[in-house]
This record gives structure tokens, C-alpha cells and sequence, in this order.
């Protein structure tokens, strides 16, 4: 038999519709990877959202963690405004954020470009640098209680060796203050220099060598250059930091305790948020803190977002 014959049948047939048991429904096909995926969203419903939801719920309500909650409005709220020990925790978040955060970002950026360099053993730098961001905050805690000792502190009986008098450093409103921001840099310089270290690695080497042959110096190169590129991860470092700095908890409770230390001077934001909900049962208004917290570091992270973007336009 012809095949030209056959061939509009054939023609009928690879145009006729598919069997919808032989078809497979878009989702169906999906739903393998939706479910690859689904058990860090059900983690971050039950962990992470969920509680959120709560605290804000929370922060409408009195309520002690055993009585029923009663419903108050907007009455946490008005008494933050008007709270002066809350104040006080911010003024000093802002100061402690302020002595830490620069001199971080500064020897994080200086130390990237030593690293940067054709020095040997760069492997053991950097494991030595990233080192402090993952050893526990507690211990590094403990150890400058020691370093700050008022009285035997390894820095004191330095001072002492040179002649000096011995400063009570964790009696001191500034000597806290100075102690929480040394703990902070010596734990997330090493952080952000591998950061930036990453972003130097991956700029072109030709636009360097471009510029060396017009005859541009190290500073040309610098600010034209090398700036301009790592822009962008200096913003990822300033807002990082930014909110870990004004979430400051673990260093001045395990230095000077929950209260803050004399004259509440290490006292935090986040530490008064945990005075209040955990140590005076007031978990509505310690959600209402933690609100107004979050409306802090929003306000900061875009102040700082908005500098370092118009920095670089310049």
C-alpha cells in the first residue's frame, strides 16, 4: 500500500489531543520539588513566623506567663514612648554600636587587603581571622571578664607594670561601654575581612593593571576603582552589622549581668527587653519592646542603606 495514503491519518493523529490519563498536571510535576522545600517552611511557620505572630498579638495583652492575658490596647506602647529606662537601653545600644561598628569595619577592610596579598600561609590567616565568629560569645564573654578584672584584670596588671594606677573598667559607664565594643570587634572583624576579602578576590586584575599603565597611583586606584566595586559589599556589611550591633545581648549580661551593671550602663535593648519579659514577667509589655526594637533597626538599616548609596554616587 502507498504510504502517501497513510499519511493523513498519520497527520490526524499526531494532532489529536492527548488522553487526559496520559497527560500530567502541571502540579503534579512540581510537587516533588515543593516538597523538597517544605520542611524549612513548615520550620519557619512553626519556629519563625508563628512566634513573631505571637508577640505581636503579645504586645496588646498583660500577662504574666500564668494568668489569663487581658487586653490593653495600645497601653504597652504609649508607656514605651514615655519609658526612660528604655531610653537609656537605646542610648547606650547606639553607643556601643557607634565604638564598635567602625573600628570593625575599618580593620575588617585593612585586614582583607593584607590578606589580599601574595603573603604565604594565607589559609591559616583566614582560618585564624573567622576563628573568633564561631567560638561561643559566652566564653569570649568570660574571657574579658578577666582581660577588664577591676581589680586583678590581665589589663590592669598591665597598667600597674607600666607605672599606671588601676582602672575600674567594669564600674565605669564608658569602661563598660568600652569593654562590650572591644568583645564585639574582636569577634566580627575576622567576619567581615573574609567578606571583603571576597569581594577583592573578585574583582578583574586587568582593571588594575589597566589603570597602572595610564599611570594611576595607589590611592587613584583605591577610590576609583577598588570602591566603586566593593560598594556593594559594604553595604551588606554595614546593614549586617547594624542589626547584629543593635542586637547586643549575651556580652553585657555575662559581663555585667542582667541588670546592666552599675547604673544600668550596659544596658541594652535587647537585654531590657529580656529583664522585662523574663525577669518582671511582663511579657506584653517585653513584646512590645521587641516591636520597638524592630522599628529601631529598620530605621537604622535604611539610614545606613541610604548613606553608603549616596557615598558611592559622589
Amino acid at each position: 500500500m502507498d504510504s502517501t495514503l497513510l499519511s493523513p491519518q498519520r497527520e490526524v493523529l499526531a494532532h489529536s489531543p492527548v488522553p487526559a490519563q496520559r497527560r500530567r498536571p502541571r502540579r503534579s510535576r512540581h510537587l516533588p520539588l515543593y516538597l523538597s522545600i517544605a520542611p524549612f517552611y513548615l520550620l519557619f511557620l512553626v519556629f519563625g513566623l508563628t512566634p513573631v505572630l505571637f508577640s505581636l498579638y503579645l504586645a496588646f495583652q498583660k500577662w504574666d506567663g500564668i494568668s489569663s492575658m487581658r487586653y490593653i490596647g495600645f497601653n504597652n506602647f504609649s508607656y514605651l514612648l514615655t519609658d526612660t529606662h528604655f531610653w537609656q537601653a537605646i542610648g547606650n545600644t547606639i553607643l556601643i554600636w557607634l565604638m564598635a561598628t567602625i573600628p570593625t569595619l575599618g580593620l575588617a577592610l585593612i585586614s582583607a587587603f593584607l590578606l589580599n596579598t601574595s603573603i604565604r600561609h594565607t589559609t591559616l590567616y583566614k582560618l585564624a581571622f573567622f576563628l573568633p565568629h564561631v567560638t561561643s560569645v559566652v566564653a569570649i564573654a568570660i574571657i574579658f571578664s578577666t582581660l577588664f578584672g577591676n581589680q586583678f584584670g590581665l589589663l590592669n596588671a598591665l597598667i600597674t607594670a607600666l607605672g599606671g594606677g588601676r582602672i575600674p573598667w567594669l564600674l565605669n559607664p564608658l569602661g563598660i561601654k568600652f569593654a562590650i565594643a572591644c568583645m564585639i570587634i574582636w569577634r566580627a572583624t575576622g567576619y567581615n575581612a573574609i567578606i571583603y576579602l571576597a569581594g577583592l578576590q573578585s574583582i578583574p586584575k586587568v582593571l588594575y593593571e589597566a589603570a597602572r599603565i595610564d599611570g594611576a597611583h595607589s590611592l587613584q586606584i583605591f577610590k576609583n576603582i577598588t570602591l566603586p566595586l566593593l560598594r556593594p559589599i559594604i553595604l551588606f556589611t554595614v546593614i549586617t552589622s547594624t542589626i547584629s550591633g543593635l542586637q547586643v545581648f549575651t556580652e553585657p549580661q555575662v559581663l555585667v549581668g542582667p541588670n546592666g551593671g552599675p547604673g544600668a550602663s550596659g544596658m541594652t535593648m535587647v537585654l531590657y527587653l529580656y529583664q522585662q519579659a523574663f525577669s518582671r514577667d511582663r511579657f506584653g509589655y517585653g513584646s512590645a519592646v521587641g516591636w520597638g526594637m524592630f522599628v529601631i533597626i529598620v530605621a537604622f538599616s535604611i539610614l545606613n542603606w541610604k548613606i553608603v548609596q549616596r557615598a558611592g554616587t559622589r
